[in-house]
């Protein structure tokens, strides 16, 4: 599996972006819209944005692989946030300042607590040998994925610690036109990132499953590259999104020589998401599980059995995968 950036931090928007005093389209509550400008921000062209490779930005919750008791682990996106008076002094500052960079936090009594086993992102700022807040006040980390994790049962869902495998939504090696549904050992997925996608995530913006049976996959990020992007214009962007079938989906993450990622989301350019029929889904999947080496004695009810049961079936779309009983 080919390997890009790592999704560790917050991801600038492609364009310089401006705040726009109207309801937002993508968070309900949220009195404002950020909207892109036509202006290619200094951040993009400093990672050299140009020769950068156009990927899908895959609509989900972010994971990352990396050990954990000695073994590979899934891990959930857990960011640190402030407590309440902390939260209130950082609001008050940006209303007068505008500049997060020069607020002070003091790390150790401005914070929530989090379990023990949390650990920060790659790639955030350190001071003092502390893990520094983003420009949203946010510390970005990890936690593990347990397996009777109540909170975590949709992560928990797409792998099994005891094979070490996760169940990976890819394209297939031999067809670009068709994606795989496969089981993919951990430690291949190591120091990666990936996008959970399914039934109880983001409001299933790609149909998957059913609430009487709920599916979920793991994407690596980079996974879906673009193949006929246009210029990076404004306009021309627009247009692609608007236009052609490729462009039916939720943005584009450009993965720089650098390592750096830069992004441009629907909402940037004042359209709409979801969006009834995704590109994800206009490709037919099949079942490849790539588990006859072993024995592989699965609970009845867990994901990778299901998904045994119909090993090298094909579908038209995600959308037409039925798990039964």
């Amino acid at each position: 599996m080919r390997r890009l950036g790592s999704v560790q931090r917050k991801m600038p928007c492609v364009f310089v972006t401006e705040v726009k005093e109207e309801p937002s389209a993508k968070r309900e509550h949220q009195t404002f819209k950020v909207l892109a400008t036509e202006t290619v921000s200094h951040k993009a062209l400093d990672a050299d944005i140009y020769s950068a490779i156009p990927t899908e930005k895959v609509d989900g919750t972010c994971c990352y692989v990396t050990t954990y008791k000695g073994k590979p682990y899934l891990w959930a996106r857990l960011d640190r946030k402030p407590n309440k008076l902390a939260e209130k002094r950082f609001k008050n500052f940006l209303h007068s300042k505008q500049n997060s960079k020069e607020f002070f936090w003091n790390v150790e009594e401005d914070f929530k607590p989090v379990p023990e086993c949390w650990i920060p992102a790659k790639e955030i700022e350190q001071l003092n040998g502390n893990p520094m807040p983003d420009e949203n006040g946010h510390i970005p980390g990890w936690v593990p994925v347990e397996k009777n994790n109540k909170q975590y049962c949709w992560h928990s869902s797409v792998v099994n610690y005891e094979f070490e495998i996760a169940l990976v939504l890819k394209h297939h090696p031999d067809d670009s036109g068709l994606l795989e549904i496969t089981a993919v050992p951990l430690s291949d997925l190591l120091e990666q990132t990936l996008e959970l996608i399914g039934t109880n995530i983001n409001g299933n913006p790609y149909g998957l499953g059913s609430k009487k049976h709920p599916l979920h996959l793991l994407i690596p990020h980079g996974a879906f590259q673009i193949r006929n992007l246009p210029s990076l214009k404004h306009s021309d962007l627009l247009s692609w999104f608007e236009g052609c079938r490729e462009g039916k989906i939720e943005g584009i993450v450009w993965h720089c020589n650098d390592g750096c990622l830069i992004k441009v989301h629907r909402h940037h350019l004042g359209l709409c998401w979801p969006i009834p029929d995704t590109y994800m889904n206009s490709k037919p999947v099949i079942i490849n599980m790539n588990l006859n080496k072993r024995d592989y004695a699965f609970d009845t009810k867990c994901l990778f059995n299901h998904f045994s049961k119909i090993d090298h079936q094909k579908f038209s779309r995600l959308k037409d995968i039925i798990l039964d009983e």
